[in-house]
């Protein structure tokens, strides 16, 4: 026997600490156990022995829920009280306590006996159990119990032997039995009153076996076998079990019912008749149409995929990859198209793709190949307009903003111009991003696609004060897109050292071998700093350091292609005096070089606005557009006039630019732009692609069969197929698009088709419908 004493000076062990070591030894093949308990609860269970030998336990001191969970085979023995939760689902255990046991004595217990050799508290034997295929649990008390005592009793049986309680009106409490529907309790001694369909009878012959046999077995556990006469005078017992469902019904059929009264009772004209007019239908919970519960709803499209609400431009990605799900592709090009003038310049080159760091896919392997797909759009041919709307439209600015809202306005029919003041229409596509990284025979045919749907480009064009004038008295609205033409700098000390990073690249993508050090500086390690810095490698430099106050905010494939060319990166580094040997930073760090380069963005030069028609400006260099991205009567404005952004937040800009535009030159009435919400994760069962886990990743195309079609209906046909009542029917047009609706005199509300579908298409909701009243035609 294994002794544990749970108290060593004035330490006493925990419980984990104590079920811990009993688990240990009964691993190890320990049987018996003697435990010296300070107030531990669970002692007990649920255990189980490796060979399947009994347990036994001889318990002092325990705390609550003694013996809780006990499994066949384990026998535990308290000496004097326990507290609370004796036996608490007991599955089949022998438990003895030999003096009182606290509340909830037997609580919800299913197997096994408890034996109490004192009183039991409040709410003894509630919820007691039995499984059929089970022995039906028992609970033997030898005193009495407190109140509500086998509340919800569902199975088993109780004893209630009412020793030493003469002194009590009831040896059950108050409020016995209530909510009672199965088992049956044993009493002896004064009952007092219980629910109207809980019967008190008199012994039976099976009754009076079973509390024989069983009297001696309880005796003996508590050590009270002298007690054996006394409690066996059976007429001093009484049986209490509730209703059985046929008791219940012919009682019914007997008696007033809730239909009785309606039917018979009700008084027409009464004070409720003019308001409530009974029809005596009775709705159940499950139920169709107008008393469903909860009513589906498929909303194909309702919400933004967050590929698309991560992506400036707002391509609906989820959306092409289900037109090339259904054999598609040219429209799923033009789709593609409809969003934007460059898939492949910007979407599939010099894009960050925001989109694929937001991909749901992302979280399951790898993020769907959306930069990619864009070049399956590149080189597509787009037809121009077959109506014209006789409206004429000026884009001051050829860089991607202007371009964008070119794009979007000459497809609905306006007459686009388009003036730049460089040689090359493109801005920083052009211009800027160096040719290792954008092919310029991709671009330039981009720039033919824009051409080809009605814009005409205006390139060297100058626009002054004056010529701006005129633009605008010639178009019906003019679009400033002219971005940011000024590199930025701080007033460092030595600025006239400095080389500007914008000038700089653009003569180096004009072909023009700008003056290039033997070791450069670039002050910049974003994008633009990265650009520069590869721009001074192709241009003869012999080592270029990036310099930073902050943590680089360049791409990473940029920054490891910098590095690979032997570039370096230093930060932080707060840049204090420029000098023509080299930078000086605050803390006097210094690094040699024999030019510096800045690149720590630009800034627009807008003087040709107007000064009299109140533009807001933001810093004395951005605009401060309206709502609609007006900045004044019939100008609106895009891009890095508004703020610094990236060439995909350019071309969104662009697109709802043109949005006002169309609507001013239209007269129609302002209307916002769309934009929908992202879809909640939770909406999306991610597991259901599980089967493509780790699946080889293919052409940008088939990655159709990996996307998680986010809030766009992927025709799985899941809800059709997991409709319990057949509700739902799937109808296809003529284009091959199909559309679900879920029939209401069939639909019980279930939601199975909210919680199946795996692209968050379908929702259920609490019916909203409005019950009609009977007598008045009204609703309420």
């Amino acid at each position: 026997m294994l002794k544990i004493n749970t108290m060593k000076g004035h330490e006493r062990m925990s419980t984990q600490d104590l079920l811990l070591a009993i688990e240990e030894a009964v691993r190890s093949g320990e049987t018996d156990f003697d435990i010296e308990a300070s107030g531990q609860h669970d002692i007990g269970g649920p255990l189980w022995h490796p060979e399947g030998k009994p347990l036994r336990f001889h318990v002092k001191n325990a705390g609550q829920r003694v013996g809780s969970m006990a499994l066949p085979g384990t026998e535990i023995v308290v000496e004097e009280s326990a507290s609370a939760d004796v036996g608490w689902l007991n599955a089949g255990g022998i438990i003895t306590v030999k003096g009182d046991a606290g509340d909830t004595a037997g609580h919800c217990s299913s197997g096994g006996k408890i034996f109490i050799g004192g009183r039991g508290g409040t709410r003894t034997g509630s919820l007691m159990k039995h499984d059929p295929l089970y022995e039906a649990p028992e609970l033997w008390i030898l005193k009495n119990v407190g109140s509500f005592s086998f509340e919800f009793m569902g199975g088993g049986r109780a004893v209630v032997c009412g020793y030493d309680s003469a002194a009590y009106e009831s040896v059950l409490g108050a409020r016995s039995c209530v909510g009672m529907v199965g088992g049956c309790v044993y009493v002896r001694g004064p009952i007092g009153t219980h629910p109207a369909d809980i019967l008190a009878e008199e012994l039976t012959q099976a009754d009076i076996d079973f509390l024989a046999a069983g009297m001696e077995d309880f005796l003996a556990h508590i050590e009270r076998e002298e007690l054996m006469e006394g409690l066996t005078k059976w007429s001093e017992w009484k049986k209490l079990r509730p209703l059985s469902p046929e008791e219940k019904k012919a009682k019914a059929k007997n008696g007033s019912d809730m239909h009785a009264f309606r039917v018979s009772e009700w008084v027409k004209g009464g004070i409720f008749a003019d308001v409530a007019h009974d029809d005596f239908a009775v709705h159940t919970t499950v139920s169709t149409g107008l008393y469903r519960l909860r009513v589906p709803h498929w909303d194909n499209a309702k919400f933004a995929a967050p590929c698309e609400a991560n992506c400036p431009t707002g391509i609906p990605t989820q959306l092409r990859y289900d037109l090339i799900r259904m054999g598609r592709e040219e429209e799923a090009i033009q789709l593609e198209l409809d969003y934007t003038p460059f898939p492949g310049s910007v979407c599939g080159s010099v894009c960050p793709n925001p989109c694929m760091d937001a991909c749901t896919r992302g979280t399951i392997d790898e993020p769907i190949q959306i930069g990619p797909l864009g070049y399956s759009a590149a080189f597509a041919k787009v037809a121009p307009p077959k109506e014209h709307t006789g409206k004429k439209i000026a884009v001051i600015g050829g860089g991607v903003a202007g371009l964008s809202a070119a794009w979007q306005l000459a497809r609905k029919g306006h007459g686009v111009t388009v003036y730049d003041d460089a040689e090359h229409i493109g801005g920083k596509l052009e211009q800027v991003i160096p040719r290792g990284r954008l092919s310029h025979e991709l671009l330039e045919s981009e720039l033919r696609r824009i051409e080809s749907v009605g814009v005409q480009f205006v390139s060297s064009c100058k626009v002054d004060g004056e010529k701006f004038a005129a633009i605008r008295r010639e178009n019906d609205a003019v679009v400033v897109a002219t971005g940011g033409t000024k590199s930025r700098f701080f007033p460092w000390e030595g600025i006239g050292h400095l080389t500007m990073g914008l000038s700089y690249l653009k003569a180096v993508n004009r072909g023009e071998k700008p003056h290039t050090g033997k070791h450069v500086v670039v002050i910049g390690a974003g994008n633009s700093g990265m650009d520069t810095c590869r721009g001074a490698y192709e241009m003869g430099a012999e080592s270029v350091v990036a310099v930073d106050v902050q943590r680089p905010a360049a791409f990473a494939h940029e920054i490891a292609h910098f590095e690979s060319l032997g570039g370096k990166i230093v930060w932080p580094f707060f840049t204090a005096k420029i000098t023509s040997e080299g930078v000086y930073a605050k803390d006097g760090t210094f690094i040699p070089a024999d030019q510096v380069i800045v690149s720590i963005g630009e800034e627009p030069e807008m003087d040709f606005l107007p000064e009299d028609e109140g533009i807001a400006f933001f810093r004395k260099s951005w605009v401060v557009p309206k709502a609609d991205q007006s900045i004044a009567k019939g100008v609106f404005t895009a891009g890095d006039t508004i703020k610094p952004g990236r060439l995909t937040d350019a071309i969104g800009s662009g697109r709802k630019a043109a949005w006002f535009v169309h609507q001013y030159v239209m007269g129609e009435e302002v209307q916002p732009f769309p934009e929908r919400p992202q879809i909640p994760a939770e909406r999306l069962s991610k597991a259901y692609f599980d089967k493509w886990h780790h699946c080889a990743i293919g052409d940008p195309v088939s990655d159709h069969a990996r996307c998680v079609s986010c809030g766009t209906c992927r025709d799985c046909k899941m809800c059709l197929e997991s409709c319990p009542e057949k509700a739902i029917t799937r109808e296809e047009y003529e284009d091959g698009s199909w559309a679900y609706t879920s029939d209401p005199d069939c639909c019980i509300g279930c939601g199975i088709c909210a919680g199946v579908c795996p692209c968050g298409v379908w929702s259920i909701e609490d019916n909203p419908e409005k019950i009609p009243m009977y007598s008045t035609g009204s609703k309420v």
